[in-house]
């Protein structure tokens, strides 16, 4: 289950944070904080960088029955480099938040295993940075290194669901609540990248997550894809879209801007009259994204 941020992506050129400099990043956090983190990394980009991730938990590395695993990824789109700074700064204030005793932070800490996830595609971000503007092409490093949008190459899982419910298979034949990934898809070609965030999300037993891109200010929740065929825009909310609108809600009214009707709008979307959030689907169809 994935939410979707979007934050504005202009201003990428003006953020200097490296990716060599994640690694000595978290090590600093770890190194301040070392009872309640842990560094890992997931996998490698296509072109060998790793992708590295830190946890935060009263017990890191070690999954705790009825405490729920959460997850924050950021940069699969490498040249909206927002996010990254945004989860970095998060884990420094978590750290820091903790060591001084704010109750909210320790709440979180011992009671959720948090894991950040900055740079989903660091070899786009490499590209990207190189340049240094984003007048160069908006297009520049926003894919993996071979070409993919890692954003949207996940497996349409959504299309096999619906499938299953007109030819009545749940829950006798299929469970709705686990769509196991096709073989065809894994055929298919997937970003490394995006087969590592799989084999991550299959490992950690997450129960939400969400996903900083750059872009629209926004807050988006599943589904992403149109169950009408052939249709671009359609409300198409899940079972559980009470809960969705709900934590989609709870971030977009803190928001200093999310909610504000004098926002400027980025595009053409005045996403304030919505109060800053959107049912994927509605705004425009996505199969295989990484918010279902």
């Amino acid at each position: 289950l994935l939410l979707t941020w979007t934050i504005p992506f202009f201003w990428y050129n003006q953020l200097t944070l490296h990716f060599f400099h994640i690694p000595q990043l978290m090590k600093v956090v770890n190194e301040m904080c070392p009872n309640i983190t842990r560094i890992y990394n997931i996998g490698k980009s296509y072109n060998g960088l790793k992708l590295y991730a830190i946890e935060i938990s009263d017990n890191p590395g070690e999954h705790e029955v009825g405490e729920p695993e959460f997850r924050y990824t950021a940069g699969s789109h490498g040249n909206e480099v927002l996010g990254r700074e945004l989860l970095l700064l998060l884990m420094q204030f978590m750290c820091l938040e903790y060591l001084s005793g704010n109750q909210r932070i320790r709440h979180l800490v011992e009671e959720t295993r948090i894991h950040l996830l900055p740079s989903v595609n660091p070899d786009g971000y490499e590209k990207a940075f190189e340049v240094g503007s984003e007048l160069s092409g908006w297009s520049l490093g926003r894919w993996s290194s071979n070409g993919i949008d890692i954003h949207h190459n996940f497996p349409d899982l959504n299309s096999i669901l619906w499938e299953a419910e007109a030819k009545k298979w749940i829950p006798r034949k299929m469970f709705n609540h686990h769509v196991p990934i096709p073989e065809w898809y894994l055929s298919k070609n997937v970003a490394v990248e995006t087969r590592a965030l799989i084999t991550w999300i299959e490992k950690i037993p997450f129960v939400l997550g969400g996903n900083l891109q750059g872009g629209e200010l926004v807050v988006t929740f599943p589904y992403d894809k149109t169950r009408s065929q052939g249709v671009t825009r359609e409300p198409t909310p899940t079972p559980d879209d009470h809960i969705f609108r709900w934590l989609a809600f709870s971030y977009s009214s803190t928001h200093r801007r999310m909610t504000d009707a004098s926002q400027r709008v980025c595009h053409t979307e005045d996403f304030a009259k919505e109060d800053g959030t959107i049912n994927g689907a509605s705004w425009h169809t996505a199969a295989g994204s990484q918010c279902p």
